[in-house]
């Protein structure tokens, strides 16, 4: 699973500098932010030789507080996300890289946007294509690389600029990496169905909504220090912000003072669309401890604190425990712990009062406590698990390891996931 971490740093995907505890579906482990990218593993592999991986997951999650439908809704989504990520070689020191793939999901939650079930909104594909290119500078110990990418659904596009300098020590036992990323996104404003002023126009017109943006501004910071035999360290920060559009223009709050209609749940008529500040500033600061406990069992530990100007306070606790049950089978329990307060603009189904300036009853922005338990193996023999000859002549290509990952995930607010992973790794000639 190496290249789906390199590919988040070269590439410029998302990482994982939000605090909220909902489980990241279209993410291999689905939680916690990216390990730090080394020297180690940012060196192209053999030149003449490109590294695929195949990865998918499949998502399901349920709930009842929706924020569809201001706080008391279904909160059901599925979602399965393949993709395909090449390590191309160029020579001895530089390399591309490609991201491409897609998320399909149906949420019973976005099919309540019109209230009427089975509509075209309860489903969507987003499509997503990164490229990259690092160079290892003469002195070999000095990484740069850039990348940039785009990703397209039904009412968002986003566009993506990256830079990152990665740098070792000597002796390898130090390395800072610094990247930086340029989101810019547009979003179509699909508003509630009675919260529309007309339905005359042309495409997402009849929406009732046009169109607004964002931009998003991300510096990541890594320092990994190796202090013993067994025991290394890697200290990071995110530095995050967004200006622009941040609140869901579907989401619908419910006030208790503004109509005495508001005693139906969900009538129509009674709500207003979610309203958050245009701009959030987020710095995380994470630690990792990787511990060799013996040759065959190592104890990798994370904890993040986080901290924004919505009000939200959070700590993260992630535990992961490979161990080798045969020189190439290898089984990894893990678990993490989410707590986080609310939000200052979160209030639940008709607790907001119309006098407040921004609201939103989307859970995500709630007080809660989360926890994730599962389990994950890889096995991966010295000479693979297969070989096979290519289409394109006689070149025989290597069919390297697998990855099989499972994990569940629960809330106090009420919600429950499953995920399951797997990736399939191989080298082609």
């Amino acid at each position: 699973m190496r290249f789906l971490l390199v590919a988040g740093l070269v590439l410029a995907l998302p990482m994982s500098a939000l605090a909220q505890g909902t489980p990241t579906s279209n993410r291999l482990d689905g939680s916690g932010p990216p390990a730090a990218a080394s020297a180690a593993r940012l060196a192209p592999a053999s030149v003449g030789e490109t590294d695929v991986d195949f990865i998918s997951s499949y998502y399901q999650q349920n709930g009842d507080h929706g924020a569809v439908e201001g706080g008391i809704g279904t909160q059901h989504l599925t979602d399965v996300s393949p993709t395909i990520i090449l390590n191309v070689p160029l020579d001895s020191v530089a390399r591309l890289t490609a991201n491409v793939g897609f998320d399909y999901y149906a949420s019973a939650s976005t099919d309540r946007i019109d209230q009427v079930l089975s509509s075209p909104s309860s489903r969507d594909v987003r499509y997503h294509l990164d490229l990259g290119y690092s160079r290892t500078l003469k002195d070999k110990r000095t990484i740069l690389g850039l990348g940039g990418g785009a990703s397209k659904e039904y009412d968002y596009q986003s566009f993506n600029l990256a830079g990152s300098w990665t740098h070792g020590s000597r002796d390898g036992n130090r390395e800072l990496s610094i990247g930086g990323q340029v989101y810019s996104d547009q979003v179509t404003l699909i508003l509630p169905v009675e919260l529309r002023t007309g339905t005359t126009g042309t495409g997402n017109q009849k929406h009732g909504s046009g169109f607004d943006n964002r931009q998003s501004y991300n510096l990541n910071i890594v320092y990994s220090q190796v202090i013993s035999k067994r025991l290394q360290l890697a200290v990071s920060t995110e530095l995050v912000t967004q200006r622009g559009l941040l609140s869901t223009p579907f989401h619908r709050v419910y006030f208790y003072n503004s109509a005495p209609e508001l005693g139906t749940p969900g009538q129509l008529g009674t709500a207003k669309t979610e309203l958050l500040p245009r701009l959030r500033t987020k710095y995380p600061v994470g630690l990792r401890l990787n511990y060799y406990a013996t040759d065959l069992v190592q104890i990798r530990g994370f904890y993040r604190f986080y901290n924004d100007n919505f009000g939200i306070r959070a700590h993260t606790f992630e535990l992961e425990a490979p161990v080798k049950v045969t020189p190439f089978f290898t089984l990894y329990p893990f678990y993490r712990y989410h707590t986080q307060t609310a939000a200052t603009y979160f209030a639940p189904y008709l607790a907001h009062s119309t006098a407040d300036e921004f609201y939103s009853s989307d859970y995500d922005l709630a007080a809660f406590t989360a926890q994730k338990l599962g389990l994950g193996f890889r096995y991966a023999p010295l000479y693979g698990l297969s070989r096979f000859k290519t289409p394109f002549g006689d070149r025989v290509a290597k069919f390297k390891s697998i990855d099989l990952r499972y994990g569940h995930y629960w809330q106090t607010t009420g919600l429950t996931a499953n995920i399951v992973s797997v990736d399939f790794s191989f080298v082609m000639p």
